[in-house]
């Protein structure tokens, strides 16, 4: 499907609507969606259509029965808060022409962010693949689905258009003429983008939860000045009340103590049936990776292959709810970060300051790292987001320090948590003396070599 020259002037000569050439779709968060007939040749794949077996928060389904949503509703919500910003923000500019081929890269980019994802989207990519394979990102996936099924399907995309999707998907600016449709989909500038508005609302919704967020308004109150997307200073709070919903939700849900020890089962059942699946193959084959869903654990538990059986002992656990046993947590200071890293504090280093009798081994322990901030590591996002005044002039742009609208503010904007679980029931106690035995041998090592820098500078 080729962009067509007669769209290229969508302000003056818009055509009129055409109900034959779109679909609406009644979603429980944005009413009824409108997608015109190009937006429904890419829904209407099997590439895109993989994404109704992928739950959206993952194994978190297991503890909040109501976050049954999945892939598909999300990235459909995503294409449709795109699609409306795009053209809201085109139609401010005062150029007289402008091609609708931006509007159709960004919403096809929204739509396409996540056709990357493997079973239970980030236990895949976050846990199982850097165990069997090393680093990778779900967009290098989507970048390859998408290259699928354009070629599958038999659409007729410039190559220029198809890298500009593919930039869009990343964030990764490559344009610097109009920088600021690179800040929709995935915004890398300050991490305010559509993808956030649509699911920060969707997950509150199916987790029974309420959003203080109000992603419409501040849409509307959105401009571009200096090629950057900017808002109307009143929004600061509401901004502001996105990064918290954001933070609140990765320290509530997304993170849960069960959830992620059901992240952990689920990985170390794919990371045993990997010899049968090859994963660390299909993630770059996508005729096989287009099958992989969450329907992988029904694969595993129904299928009588004797080298599955430990796959199946666990999602066997799984159904029960034996679960892996959190055993204990550690808020890191920050300033304790170099001191505490995977190299100081892992599962080996643990297991040797064990001192019962009972022995405890490696593959009875998992340590498990979670960083939590506002979405710009340990900065205030805000910090890089421009506003606009009510009077301010087209080119008049600033940005506002926190000390000027509120004193309440967050200290730090980053927190580190360590935890342990034990895949042995029996045990946790043994496992929680170790641990502390570890953690306290270290604090001694961190508080002597402060104590010696201390000391030499006062030499000084």
């Amino acid at each position: 499907m080729a962009f067509r020259e007669e769209d290229n002037y969508i302000n003056k000569n818009r055509k009129p609507h055409n109900p034959k050439s779109s679909k609406y779709v009644n979603d429980p968060i944005h009413g009824y969606m409108e997608f015109d007939d190009w937006v429904v040749d890419f829904i209407d794949t099997p590439q895109f259509q993989r994404l109704r077996d992928i739950k959206q928060l993952g194994s978190t389904y297991f503890v909040f029965p109501g976050a049954s949503h999945n892939r598909f509703e999300h990235s459909l919500g995503t294409a449709h808060l795109a699609n409306s910003l795009v053209k809201r923000l085109f139609d401010q500019q005062q150029h007289e022409q402008i091609s609708s081929d931006d509007i159709k890269c960004v919403t096809l980019a929204a739509l396409c962010h996540d056709l990357g994802h493997g079973p239970f989207s980030h236990v895949f990519d976050n846990t199982v693949v850097p165990k069997l394979f090393g680093e990778w990102r779900h967009e290098v996936g989507s970048e390859m689905m998408l290259e699928y099924l354009l070629e599958e399907n038999s659409m007729d995309f410039d190559e220029k258009d198809v890298k500009i999707i593919k930039d869009l998907i990343t964030g990764e600016v490559t344009d610097s003429k109009r920088s600021f449709i690179f800040d929709i989909v995935a915004n890398k500038r300050n991490s305010i983008d559509v993808d956030k508005f649509d699911y920060l609302e969707r997950d509150c919704y199916y987790l029974g939860m309420k959003s203080k967020f109000e992603f419409t308004r501040l849409m509307n109150f959105s401009k571009v000045i200096d090629d950057q997307i900017t808002y109307l200073h009143k929004e600061y709070f509401n901004i502001s009340d996105m990064f918290h919903t954001r933070y609140s939700l990765h320290k509530r849900v997304y993170n849960h103590r069960v959830s992620k020890s059901i992240d952990h089962m689920i990985a170390d059942a794919l990371v045993k049936a990997n010899p049968i699946f090859r994963f660390t193959d299909v993630i770059s084959n996508r005729e096989e990776y287009l099958k992989l869903t969450d329907g992988i654990l029904y694969k595993i538990e129904y299928s009588n292959d004797p080298e599955l059986e430990e796959s199946r002992k666990i999602i066997k656990n799984l159904r029960y709810r034996k679960l892996y046993k959190f055993v204990d947590e550690c808020l890191i200071p920050a300033e304790y970060y170099s001191h505490v890293t995977e190299k100081h504090l892992n599962e080996l280093e643990i297991v040797s300051h064990q001192t019962g009798d009972d022995p405890i081994s490696v593959e009875d322990v998992i340590v498990d790292r979670v960083k939590m901030n506002y979405g710009k590591g340990n900065q205030n996002p805000l910090d890089s987001v421009k506003f606009y005044g009510k009077y301010s002039k087209d080119n008049d742009a600033f940005c506002i320090e926190s000390s000027e609208v509120a004193y309440l503010v967050p200290e730090k904007y980053e927190e580190e948590i360590v935890r342990v679980f034990s895949r042995d029931p029996e045990k946790v106690r043994l496992t929680e003396d170790t641990y502390r035995n570890c953690l306290t041998s270290h604090l001694k090592q961190i508080y002597h070599s402060r104590s010696n820098q201390y000391n030499t500078h006062s030499d000084h």
